[in-house]
């Protein structure tokens, strides 16, 4: 399976993006995504994922009230819409791929990586 992460771009500080992650190669549906980040000398961290059947969607602690991870299964695609944007969002954007997984925010449970879209949120 391929993933593409697709929609970064800069920004300032209280604004949104949003994020697509556009998935081929095999049956979308059974695969929960997840949205990582990582800021440089930081280790990726989780931000969002959404189960692969029933729309359970799980958020880190600073995404949660900003961000909404979402999933289009008729166009192979996942979104992660961020608002209220903040300089400590500024990172490169990873969507990540979990066959039958429940979209939470183990990271070596995600066998399929996007190539990352960079976020940077200035001041």
């Amino acid at each position: 399976v391929q993933l593409q992460a697709s929609g970064g771009g800069s920004v300032r500080a209280g604004g949104s993006l949003r994020l697509s992650c556009a998935v081929s190669g095999r049956t979308f549906s059974n695969y929960a995504i997840a949205w990582f980040r990582q800021a440089p000398e930081k280790e990726r961290e989780f931000v969002a994922g959404i189960a692969w059947r029933g729309g359970t969607t799980s958020y880190s602690d600073s995404a949660k009230g900003r961000f909404s991870i979402s999933r289009d299964n008729g166009k192979n695609t996942a979104y992660l819409q961020m608002n209220s944007l903040k300089p400590e969002d500024t990172a490169v954007y990873y969507c990540a791929g979990d066959l039958y997984g429940s979209g939470y925010g183990i990271l070596n449970r995600y066998d399929f990586w996007g190539q990352g879209t960079l976020v940077t949120v200035s001041s």
